[in-house]
């Protein structure tokens, strides 16, 4: 969930989502779109962060033609690079641009040598992306499912969490299990009382909410 009254545009989850997964250069998974809406004087910045909103109903996992993605049992969508051919047919598929095609590297990565961070990503992210495959989001499995095999609180403790939620400076992304009513991220939507899904009308059953007042 994403409670767009408090995102503030620093873009903290789009450089800390990079640093985590260490995507190539070109390929970003937690973008933030910053637009300018109203006329001089009464302008204001609307920020709209993105990512894939792992669907129930995901276009993506049907359309691509090896069954390179599925949906776990917790509803992450998931991607195995072995089986992509390349077809781009899941890029084209999701409504939400959140599928990225990777061609090769394309030059010097944005933070170095990212062999060295010292992230969760040492227990589990990607290190290398082959070339010719699809990437996209996956809510930091690794975190996740390594934090939960330690007796960690998915969405409570730091390494239980993605890593663009437990960096917003704003608290304005929350995750946990929307089907536990005793969850953070239950408990948060029934104190504020209304969300949003990113276009309704392409009916994928988005899993990523968010709060708009």
């Amino acid at each position: 969930m994403i409670d767009l009254t408090k995102c503030v545009g620093c873009d903290a989850c789009t450089v800390a989502c990079k640093l985590e997964n260490r995507t190539p250069g070109d390929i970003w998974y937690a973008p933030v779109v910053h637009e300018e809406e109203g006329t001089y004087p009464n302008a204001r910045m609307v920020f709209l962060p993105m990512l894939c909103m792992h669907c129930e109903d995901a276009p993506c996992a049907k359309a691509c033609p090896t069954l390179a993605l599925k949906r776990r049992p917790d509803g992450i969508i998931m991607y195995e690079e072995e089986k992509c051919c390349g077809s781009r047919a899941c890029v084209t598929a999701c409504p939400y641009d959140a599928a990225h095609f990777f061609e090769g590297e394309t030059g010097e990565s944005l933070f170095g040598d990212e062999r060295t961070l010292p992230t969760v990503a040492d227990r589990g992210a990607r290190e290398k992306y082959s070339a010719g495959t699809v990437q996209k989001c996956t809510f930091c499995a690794h975190r996740v499912d390594s934090g939960a095999s330690n007796g960690l609180r998915v969405g409570i403790d730091r390494e239980a969490t993605p890593a663009c939620v437990v960096t917003c400076p704003a608290e304005c992304r929350i995750f946990g299990d929307l089907d536990d009513p005793k969850s953070n991220v239950s408990r948060y939507l029934g104190e504020r009382g209304k969300s949003e899904v990113l276009r309704p009308a392409v009916k994928t059953n988005p899993k990523v909410l968010y709060v708009v007042d």
